[in-house]
């Protein structure tokens, strides 16, 4: 078989086929068919062919490369930015059976030899490597003897300085595939890229020929609201917020470290269990901070933009932008971290036009690593064009969902009449949650759910239900907080954030099916032979109790 790009494996070794993909998906994920745009990029990486994924957060894209990572027989490196999370990524893989490792600056020197030895030795089916780690001497000698059959650019969008988190080292990935004795098929994928940052991303990373699929930017589980209101409002309305939504896990998003550390003392003096986290912290008390917010120790994390690009949590059920940021791929990639998991959350903005003066404050004041003179203006100018799309979305009077999809070049026609779930669709105003001493009555979360739902077309509501042959009349909530509750201590004991045991969706699942045998449990979407052995006799003793 002839294909774009060559790999280890030669023509006439029989390739792993689709069908073994999908036997991956099941055992290892709890899946039984890919979604959207998974397939072809899958397939893509089996026949040894160049790929590019635009999809957006939450729809799988780490599976595009964790599924071809099982089958190929060889090392997948996986080129990320995500440094603070590899660990995590780590975990979650061992938990669903693949071998994982990473490899950055987190590691201490004396380990990452070792870590290279068993690479090369076959202990691992993929490794996450930082960046800067590519033009490493060590590590480039390690690659030149490694059987690397498969390298992903996760975060694909750092590499252009057209995007919103333009990376310099990633512009050594394409020199560092090139220097491989053969060449391997390379998988660019991002959440959050405009055309001209797709073909940007295609040029610099040296694809050839990729197969491409652009599955599309919208989130139908997110609902989007803009709301105009000074700084000393926003804590009101975000107090209310919160006391309407307890339980809830979320993000609070501040524009400086000074304020990040007043919201959390402020929010913690009402009670609610927050912390913070900015660059002006130790390394140490940033861990700390994320670990708590992973793990559900601390429902809230009040945080700079120094927080959480690519963050896997999968229960964010909101994210608040207190204030306002450079650009609407900033925002997107924000507002993503909600929802993660398909259930219903909120992505709302709070912004007052001096934010905007703060904004142009950032941009005239920029550190353009690398660039003077002309090149430095252009970079500002291109910001300034960036913050422009963003202003124009915070005062929109239109569909919010249609000017974000229009942004990113998504055909809106199905919006044309606005999508029915915004808060310029359906009418919010700041009232909502400005009214005074608000009380913490709130309506049960299966019926808030069916509110939501019901706001949307049907169409829609659908896509919100993983499965519809077993639809949620009401939640079983008592039950639901059960199943929570026990896989909180199983992660504990497992040293592994709540969500890699069973995200939000899959509990639900078990609460709307109430599986009673282990054949019934793995019907439940998210549940796959694996986590079925470790943890499927704990939780049918908890439905059935």
């Amino acid at each position: 078989m002839e294909t774009m790009g060559s790999t280890q494996a030669s023509a006439d070794v029989a390739r792993p086929t689709i069908d073994d993909a999908r036997a991956v998906l099941s055992q290892h994920f709890g899946y039984q068919e890919f979604r959207p745009g998974q397939e072809a990029i899958i397939q893509a990486a089996l026949s040894g062919r160049d790929s590019f994924a635009v999809m957006p957060t939450g729809s799988g894209k780490s599976v595009c490369y964790q599924v071809p990572a099982a089958l190929l027989g060889g090392l997948t490196i996986v080129v990320s930015p995500l440094i603070s999370l590899m660990a995590d990524q780590v975990r979650a893989l061992k938990e669903a059976g693949i071998r994982g490792s990473f490899y950055n600056s987190t590691l201490k020197p004396r380990v990452r030899p070792e870590v290279l030895r068993r690479a090369l030795a076959g202990w691992y089916d993929i490794m996450y490597v930082a960046p800067e780690r590519l033009t490493d001497p060590s590590f480039m000698e390690f690659a030149a003897q490694a059987n690397i059959v498969l390298v992903a650019v996760d975060e694909a969008h750092c590499v252009s300085q057209w995007g919103q988190d333009f990376r310099p080292a990633y512009r050594a990935i394409a020199g560092f595939v090139n220097a491989l004795p053969v060449r391997p098929p390379v998988m660019a994928l991002t959440a959050t890229a405009t055309n001209r940052v797709r073909v940007d991303i295609a040029n610099l990373l040296a694809l050839r020929n990729p197969v491409v699929q652009v599955t599309g930017f919208d989130r139908p589980n997110l609902r989007f609201a803009t709301l105009e209101l000074m700084p000393k409002q926003r804590e009101k309305w975000l107090a209310n917020y919160l006391r309407a939504h307890p339980g809830d896990s979320g993000i609070v998003y501040a524009p400086t470290r000074k304020k990040v550390e007043q919201l959390a003392e402020y929010l913690r003096g009402l009670g609610v269990a927050a912390t913070a986290y900015h660059a002006g912290m130790s390394d140490a008390a940033r861990d700390e901070a994320q670990r708590a917010f992973v793990n559900d120790d601390a429902l809230v994390l009040v945080a700079t933009t120094a927080f959480g690009m690519g963050i896997d949590k999968s229960n964010v059920r909101f994210v608040v932008n207190c204030g306002l940021p450079l650009s609407l791929e900033e925002y997107y990639q924000e507002a993503g971290r909600a929802g993660r998991d398909g259930e219903p959350a909120d992505c709302y903005l709070l912004w007052s036009k001096g934010d905007i003066r703060t904004c142009h404050f950032f941009i005239d004041n920029i550190e353009a690593e690398g660039l003077s003179g002309q090149d430095r203006e252009r970079v500002i100018a291109g910001k300034e064009r960036l913050l422009g799309e963003m202003i124009g979305y915070a005062m929109s009077t239109s569909c919010l969902r249609k000017r974000i999809l229009r942004y990113f070049g998504q055909d809106v026609t199905a919006f044309y009449d606005g999508c029915g779930h915004c808060s310029v669709c359906d009418g919010e105003t700041a009232d909502r949650y400005l009214v005074k001493e608000r009380k913490a009555a709130k309506p049960a979360k299966s019926e808030r759910l069916s509110k939501r739902a019901g706001a949307l077309p049907t169409s829609r509501v659908r896509s919100l239900r993983e499965e519809d042959d077993f639809p949620v009349h009401d939640d079983d909530d008592e039950l639901f907080e059960r199943l929570r509750s026990l896989r909180k201590e199983l992660a504990d004991l497992q040293g592994v954030p709540p969500y890699v045991i069973f995200s939000d969706a899959t509990l639900r699942g078990m609460v709307r099916r109430r599986p009673k045998t282990a054949e019934e449990l793995l019907e439940v979407s998210g549940v796959g032979q694996v986590k079925l052995e470790r943890y499927g006799k704990a939780f049918l003793d908890e439905l059935d109790a």
